[in-house]
Order: structure tokens, then C-alpha cells, then sequence
């Protein structure tokens, strides 16, 4: 089924740039600054998007398309007609296929279905959507979370990939099983070699301490990319 692989959703966006200017400065100039901008955070506002695996922005420019055939066995075939002259044939085709305007890509594989996800982004992020999407033909219509989620629906594609680092399970899991693999392994280096008995006796603070069950915490943070970045914190409250 499209967009839909287990509990996981592959949501493709496409939302087409006005082609106007505000200024000297082109719409879609405005989307991709303010798309740099998040670049220079400590971590994305989709962090805050609940149960968000990973997403992508970026603009469009254009696409280009080759017109002429792609060099297969009936394509070789043809080359040898004289019933259709060559220059016949290339002439009726375009030289290039061209969008007609620019277009903010925003593609997310997210754990649920599609309109609890929009809620939640738009619950999160409401400005940020706005500061982006202001941008985007159509958009002036949206002014809540349910007009959000008609807005998308409306400029999405049907998606069959999915980002296969995904266990399809929960957020909150994947987030816990990153950091217990993070910390298992750093618990492992750190105590080669050492009797059985201490072994034991530091296992077993290691578990009371990164608590496995408990998916509240400590846990990976949504967005996080440091991998000492949990444990820099730890050290710094204990200071």
C-alpha cells in the first residue's frame, strides 16, 4: 500500500513556490534563507514534531528531463527507418521538460497516521510552518491544524520507499534503543579486562542508571546528533 509499510508513514510533499518577489528577493530565495537558517540551530524544529523518524526540506528549482530516447532496442531500430527522418522525429519533441514554478520538497517518515502527525506538526511548529509555507501558492487558505492537514493532502505524492533505519516501532523506543546502544557499548570498553566481581557490581549500577524500561528517560533527544551530547549534560548538572 502507498505510504503506509507497518505502523510507518512516508509522507512526500510538494508545494508549489509563488513565483512573485517580496522586494528584490525572490520567493523561492526567501524559502531556502529561511531553510539555512534552521541549519545553523542545535537541532531542527521538526525535532519537536512528535514521533518524526526523519524528514528533508529543500527547494526545487526545475527538472530536467532527457527528450530524447534512451537508446533501447526499438529506439535503435527506428534510427534505421527512412519512413520518419530523424530530424522529424527529434523536432516534434521538447528540448526540455521545465516546471513552471519552484518547489518546497518536504518529504518525513513518521511513526502513525497521516492526520494525527499533521496535528501534532502543526501543534509544535505553527510559526515555523507559517514562516516556510507563507511562501507557497495556496497556502494563505490555511489557518488551523485541520486546514494544515487539507493543504498537505492536497500537495502530496503517493511514496513506496521508506527509510529502512526505521524498526516501526514508537519515537520513544527508537529513541531509548539508541541510547542504550550508545551507552552499552561505552560501558563495555570501559571495563575490560576487570574481575567478575566488579564486573557484576558495575553492571548493575550501569543498568539502575540508564534504567532500559523506562522510555521517559534518560533517553536519546529527539534530533540529537552528538553522541556525547547526553552525557556532556549529565556531567555538567553534576557539577
Amino acid at each position: 500500500m502507498p505510504n503506509v509499510s507497518g505502523n510507518a508513514y512516508a509522507l512526500s510533499v510538494l508545494s508549489p513556490i509563488r513565483n512573485d518577489k517580496v522586494g528584490t528577493v525572490s520567493r523561492a530565495d526567501l524559502v531556502r534563507d529561511r531553510l539555512e537558517q534552521w541549519n545553523r540551530l542545535q537541532n531542527s524544529p521538526m525535532a519537536k514534531v512528535p514521533q518524526t523518524y526523519l524528514c528533508r526540506f529543500f527547494v526545487l528549482d526545475d527538472v530536467y528531463t532527457e527528450s530524447l530516447p534512451s537508446a533501447g532496442a526499438l529506439d535503435t531500430v527506428t534510427d534505421f527507418l527512412p519512413v520518419v527522418p530523424n530530424t522529424l522525429r527529434v523536432g516534434v519533441l521538447p528540448a526540455q521538460d521545465r516546471l513552471q514554478s519552484k518547489y518546497l520538497v518536504f518529504s518525513s517518515n513518521f511513526h502513525g497516521d497521516l492526520d494525527t502527525y499533521l496535528l501534532g506538526m502543526w501543534n509544535a511548529i505553527t510559526a515555523e510552518i507559517k514562516d516556510v509555507w507563507q511562501h507557497c501558492y495556496g497556502f494563505d487558505q490555511v489557518n488551523d491544524a485541520n486546514t494544515f492537514s487539507a493543504y498537505i493532502k492536497k500537495c502530496q505524492l503517493p511514496v513506496t520507499l521508506f527509510f529502512v533505519g526505521s524498526n516501526d516501532e514508537p519515537l520513544e523506543e527508537q529513541l531509548k534503543g539508541l541510547y542504550l546502544k550508545q551507552e552499552f557499548a561505552r560501558f563495555a570498553v570501559e571495563h575490560q579486562g576487570i574481575p567478575s566481581a566488579e564486573l557484576k557490581k558495575a553492571y548493575r549500577a550501569f543498568i539502575a542508571r540508564v534504567q532500559p524500561t523506562n522510555l521517559q528517560g534518560p533517553t536519546w533527544e529527539p534530533g540529537q546528533y552528538i553522541m556525547d551530547k547526553q552525557r556532556n549534560v549529565q556531567q555538567e548538572a553534576a557539577l
